[in-house]
C-alpha cells in the first residue's frame, strides 16, 4: 500500500494528485479527516470538490474506501453522492464505508461553534464542521459509529448523546434553536445512508493487499496539522501522518510502500497558528490571488508565505517520505525573485535548522535564500525538458536541500498540467 499526504498545513492539492495517479491502482482509500478538508480536481474544463470521498471517485472500475479513520457527516456525504449522480459515477459499486467510522451528529457543529467562541482571541480557526467534538467523543467512548444506524435502537443511542450534548451547550449558554432543522436533515440523511455499501473496510483493504492489488491511501489536511506533531493546539484532530493510513484503515506497518509527499512551491495556512514565512506585504496578497488560495471549503482567504524548507524536512522525517510532488509551480510565475526559508534566526541571534518544539512560543526570523524567478507561462508546459532553466534550478535546489527527489510537478489545476520529471 502506497500513502500520499500532505507536508505543509494542508490544501498542498492532494486531491489532483490522487486523481491522477489513481489508474495505476485498484483501490483508492481514505483514512483520516472529515469535511473540514476539501479535495479539489479539475478535468475537461469542470471542477470538482469532494469532502469525503476518496479522489479516486472519477476513475471507472477502481474501489473507493472510507475507512474507519474518517469522521462522516450523513448530510455532506448525501449533497456529495447527489452531485457525482450527474456525472453517471457509480457510487453504489463503487464506494465503501467502513462501519467503524465514527458520524458527526448535528449538535457535534453545534459544541464546535461554542467551543471556537469560548476560545476568544485564542481560537484555532476551527471550519465549524464538528470535526473536534467528533474526534473528541470517539476518544471518549461514546460516539456513534456508521454500524450504528443498522441498529433497531439507534435513536436511543442518538438521543442518549444529544442530551450529553446539551449538557455541555447549556454550560457555554449557546443557543440550539437550531437543533430541530439540523435532526431533520441529519435523519434524512441517515436514511439514504442505509442504501449505501457499509462494509468491515479493514477486510476489504487487507484482501486486496493479498491479492496483490495495488492500494493508495488518501490523507486529508497536513502533516504540520498533526494532533501529534503539528504546531499544537492549532492543529486539526486526527494524525494526518503516515502511521495514521494505518490505524485509519486497519493495515499494518509492513505493509507500507512508496509514501508520496505533496507539497506547494510555496506556503499556506488557513486558521490561526504559527507560520514562520508569511508574507504580509504586497508579494503575500499577488501570490493568494494568483494561486486563488481561498478554502475550497470554507471559502476562507489563506495566509500564504515562501517555502519553508526545516518545516518540509521535519514532515518528511516522520512520514517517512519516498518521492516528493510539487504543486502551484505556476503560481511563481509573477515573480522576478523567489525566496527559500532554509534556516531559522532566533531572538538571539542564534541560527537553527530544525523546526522547534516550542514553535508557538518562539519568535522566529526565516533565513532566506534568494532564487531567481522564471517568468514564463507554463500553461502550455507538456514535459519537464520544456520548463524553464530557472525553474529546474529551483526544483534541484530543493531536492538537494530536501534530499528526496522531486518525482512531479503541477502547472496548473487540469489534469493534463502534470509533469512528470
Amino acid at each position: 500500500m502506497d500513502v500520499l499526504l500532505g507536508l505543509q498545513w494542508g490544501d498542498e492539492g492532494k486531491g489532483k494528485v490522487v486523481d491522477f495517479l489513481a489508474p495505476k491502482y485498484n483501490m483508492v482509500a481514505r483514512f483520516q479527516g472529515g469535511p473540514n478538508a476539501g479535495h479539489t480536481l479539475e478535468f475537461d474544463g469542470i471542477k470538482h470538490v469532494l469532502h469525503q470521498i476518496p479522489s479516486g471517485i472519477f476513475r471507472e472500475n477502481l474501489k473507493n474506501i472510507i475507512g474507519n479513520g474518517v469522521v462522516l457527516d450523513p448530510v455532506v456525504l448525501r449533497k456529495e453522492i447527489e452531485g457525482l449522480k450527474k456525472f453517471n459515477i457509480a457510487y453504489q459499486q463503487n464506494l465503501f464505508i467502513s462501519k467503524k467510522a465514527t458520524i458527526i451528529i448535528p449538535t457535534h457543529k453545534l459544541l464546535d461553534a461554542a467551543y471556537e467562541k469560548s476560545k476568544g482571541d485564542k481560537k484555532i480557526g476551527s471550519t465549524l464542521k464538528g470535526i473536534g467534538p467528533t474526534y473528541q467523543d470517539k476518544i471518549g467512548r461514546v460516539a456513534l459509529r456508521v454500524g450504528d444506524i443498522l441498529s433497531p435502537d439507534f435513536r436511543e443511542k442518538y438521543d442518549a448523546l444529544v442530551e450529553k450534548h446539551k449538557a455541555v451547550l447549556a454550560f457555554y449558554d449557546y443557543d440550539i434553536s437550531e437543533l430541530g432543522k439540523l435532526e431533520e436533515s441529519f435523519f434524512e440523511a441517515v436514511d439514504f445512508f442505509k442504501s449505501l455499501n457499509l462494509i468491515n473496510s479493514e477486510y476489504e483493504v487487507n484482501g486486496a493487499l493479498t491479492n496483490g492489488d495495488k492500494v493508495l491511501a488518501e490523507g486529508a489536511q497536513g502533516s504540520l496539522l498533526d494532533i501529534d506533531f503539528g504546531s499544537y493546539p492549532f492543529v486539526t484532530s486526527s494524525s494526518t501522518m503516515t502511521a495514521g493510513a494505518c490505524t485509519g484503515l486497519g493495515v499494518a506497518p509492513s505493509c507500507i510502500g512508496e509514501v508520496f509527499g505533496i507539497f506547494k512551491a510555496y506556503c499556506t495556512r488557513v486558521g490561526s497558528g504559527p507560520f514562520p514565512t508569511e508574507l504580509f506585504d504586497e508579494d503575500g496578497e499577488r501570490m493568494r490571488k494568483e494561486g486563488n488560495e481561498f478554502g475550497s471549503t470554507t471559502g476562507r482567504p489563506r495566509r500564504c508565505g515562501w517555502i519553508d524548507l526545516p518545516a518540509l524536512r521535519y514532515s518528511i522525517m516522520i512520514n517517512g517520505v519516498t518521492q516528493l510532488y510539487m504543486m502551484k509551480a505556476d503560481v511563481l510565475n509573477i515573480f522576478e525573485t523567489i525566496k527559500v526559508c532554509t534556516h531559522y534566526k532566533l531572538d538571539d541571534g542564534t541560527v537553527i535548522d530544525q523546526l522547534p518544539f516550542e514553535i508557538n512560543d518562539v519568535e522566529l526570523e526565516p533565513v532566506y535564500k534568494e532564487c531567481k524567478g522564471w517568468n514564463k507561462d507554463l500553461s502550455d508546459v507538456t514535459s519537464y525538458d520544456e520548463f524553464p532553466e530557472e525553474l529546474k534550478a529551483y526544483v534541484s535546489f530543493l531536492e538537494t536541500s530536501l534530499n528526496v527527489p522531486i518525482k512531479m510537478v503541477s502547472v496548473g489545476p487540469d489534469r493534463k498540467q502534470t509533469i512528470l520529471k
